[in-house]
C-alpha cells in the first residue's frame, strides 16, 4: 500500500462514517422513540471515526488508530442497516441478524486496544497468548450467537446443543481476554514513567467513568431510562476520546487537574448530599412537636450545608492531595516552610541556598541557577 493511500484512507473512512450517520438519522426521522437513540449512536460513530482518523494520520504505524477507524465505519454500517428496519426496507432482517452477533467483534476490538495502548505494541511477547485466546473466543462465540435459534430475527437458525456450548465457551474466553487486557493496563501503569504514565492516566480515568455506569446504572435503573442511556453514551465516548488525546499528546498533563477536581468535587457532592439529607431528617424529628411543616427543617439544613461548603471542600482537597497527589502536597508544605524561614533568615548566602533547594524540590528542573543583583551592578 502506497504512502499516499495510507495518508488518505483515514479521511476516506471518516467521510464514509459521516455519510452513514446522516443516512441513519434521516431514516429515523418521524420516529420519536428511535430518533434519540439514533443520534447517540451517531455521535459515538463520529467520535470513533474522528479519533481514529487523526491517530492513523499522525501515527500510521500504531494499530489503535486503524482499529478506531474500523469500529467507526462498521458502526455506521451496522446502525444504518438497523435503521432500514425502521422503514421496513429490504435486507432489514439480515441487518438485524448481523447486529445480533457483531457486538462480540466490537468488544474484541476494545480488548485489542487495551492490550496495545498506548504504543501500539504488546507489553511483551508472552501477551500474544491473550490474542490467541481472543481469536478462539470469536471463532466459537460468533457462530454460536449467529446461529442461535432463540433469536427471532435469525434467518439461519440451527437448534443444536453444540452451538450453545460454543457460545458459552466463547463468552468465557472473551471475558478472560478482557480481564487480561485490563491487567496489562495496570502492569503498564505501574512500570510507566513520564509521558507514558500520563497517557495511561487518560485511559484509566475514562475507564473509571465507564465501568461504574455499565456495572451499576444499567442493573439498577434499566436501559430504558433516558439518564442511563445518556450516561452510557458519555461512558463509551470517553474511551476513544481519551485514547486519542493520549496518543496525540494533546494537553497531556491536564489530566492531573481533571482527576483532582473529579475526586474533590465528587467526594464533596456525596458528603454534602448525605449531610443535607441527614440534617433534614434529624431536624424534622426534633421540630415535629413544634411544627408539622418541614420547610423550617429544609431551610435550616440548606443554610448549614452552605456554611459547610468551604471548610469541607478545603478538607477534602487536602486529603486528596495527600493521598493521590503527594508531589503537589509536599511542594505546598515545602513552600510553607520556606515562607516561615524567610521571616527569620538574614544571611543572604544561606537564603539563596535555601531558595535553590526549594525550587529544585518543588519544580524539579534540570538545573537551578540564582543571580543576585549587587549594589555595584545597579549603579
Amino acid at each position: 500500500m502506497s504512502d499516499r493511500l495510507i495518508a488518505r484512507l483515514p479521511w476516506a473512512l471518516l467521510t464514509l462514517a459521516v455519510v452513514l450517520v446522516l443516512a441513519m438519522v434521516a431514516l429515523s426521522l418521524g420516529r420519536e422513540e428511535l430518533f434519540f437513540d439514533t443520534v447517540l449512536d451517531g455521535v459515538l460513530v463520529l467520535a470513533l471515526s474522528t479519533t481514529g482518523a487523526f491517530v492513523a494520520a499522525r501515527h500510521p504505524a500504531n494499530p489503535i488508530g486503524w482499529i478506531f477507524c474500523g469500529l467507526g465505519a462498521w458502526g455506521g454500517v451496522a446502525e444504518t442497516w438497523e435503521a432500514f428496519a425502521y422503514r421496513e426496507l429490504p435486507t432489514a432482517e439480515l441487518g438485524a441478524w448481523v447486529i445480533g452477533w457483531s457486538w462480540m467483534v466490537d468488544m474484541s476490538a476494545y480488548v485489542v486496544v487495551f492490550l496495545l495502548f498506548p504504543s501500539g505494541r504488546l507489553l511483551s511477547r508472552r501477551w500474544r497468548l491473550v490474542l490467541w485466546v481472543l481469536a478462539a473466543a470469536l471463532a466459537l462465540g460468533v457462530p454460536g450467537q449467529a446461529l442461535n435459534p432463540d433469536n427471532p430475527d435469525n434467518p439461519l437458525k440451527v437448534d443444536s446443543v453444540v452451538l450453545e456450548v460454543m457460545f458459552g465457551v466463547g463468552m468465557l474466553l472473551l471475558m478472560t481476554s478482557f480481564v487480561a487486557a485490563v491487567v496489562s493496563i495496570v502492569l503498564r501503569y505501574r512500570a510507566a514513567v513520564g509521558v507514558e504514565r500520563q497517557q495511561l492516566k487518560q485511559l484509566v480515568f475514562a475507564g473509571s467513568l465507564a465501568l461504574p455506569i455499565m456495572a451499576l446504572a444499567v442493573p439498577l435503573f434499566g436501559y430504558d431510562s433516558l439518564a442511563v442511556r445518556v450516561a452510557l453514551a458519555v461512558a463509551f465516548l470517553s474511551l476513544p476520546v481519551a485514547a486519542g488525546i493520549a496518543i496525540l499528546r494533546y494537553r497531556l498533563y491536564d489530566i492531573d487537574v481533571v482527576i483532582n477536581r473529579a475526586l474533590v468535587y465528587g467526594a464533596l457532592t456525596a458528603t454534602l448530599a448525605g449531610s443535607y439529607l441527614g440534617a433534614v431528617l434529624l431536624l424534622q424529628l426534633a421540630l415535629s412537636p413544634v411544627t408539622e411543616s418541614s420547610s423550617l427543617a429544609i431551610a435550616a439544613s440548606t443554610l448549614a450545608v452552605a456554611a459547610l461548603f468551604r471548610p469541607v471542600r478545603k478538607r477534602i482537597q487536602s486529603l486528596v492531595d495527600r493521598r493521590f497527589f503527594r508531589t503537589r502536597y509536599n511542594a505546598a508544605l515545602t513552600l510553607e516552610r520556606f515562607g516561615a524561614q524567610l521571616r527569620d533568615e538574614v544571611d543572604l548566602d544561606a537564603l539563596g541556598g535555601e531558595l535553590r533547594a526549594v525550587v529544585a524540590e518543588t519544580m524539579q528542573p534540570a538545573h537551578v541557577t540564582l543571580w543576585l543583583r549587587t549594589p555595584e551592578a545597579g549603579r
